[in-house]
C-alpha cells in the first residue's frame, strides 16, 4: 500500500488534501493495490508473512476503508 501512502503525502505536500480528484484517484489506486495483492501467489505471500486469508479479507474490504492515518 505504499503507493497509496506516497501519493497521498505528495498531494498533501502541494495542497491537494481536499481535492475530490486526488481523493477519487486515491481510492481507485488502493483498489488496484488490492486487487494485485489478491494476486499474488501463496509463496510470495509468505515471503511477506501474509496469509491467503488475510489478502482476501483485505481485498474485500471498500476503498474507502483505510487506516485512520493514511486519512491525514
Amino acid at each position: 500500500m505504499t503507493h497509496f501512502t506516497q501519493y497521498l503525502g505528495t498531494a498533501r505536500a502541494h495542497g491537494r488534501q481536499g481535492s475530490f480528484f486526488t481523493s477519487l484517484r486515491a481510492a481507485f489506486m488502493l483498489g488496484k493495490q488490492r486487487h494485485e495483492l489478491a494476486q499474488l501467489s501463496d509463496a510470495q505471500l509468505d515471503d511477506l508473512g501474509l496469509t491467503r486469508d488475510q489478502v482476501l479479507a483485505e481485498a474485500k474490504r471498500p476503498v474507502w476503508d483505510v487506516p485512520s492515518n493514511w486519512r491525514g
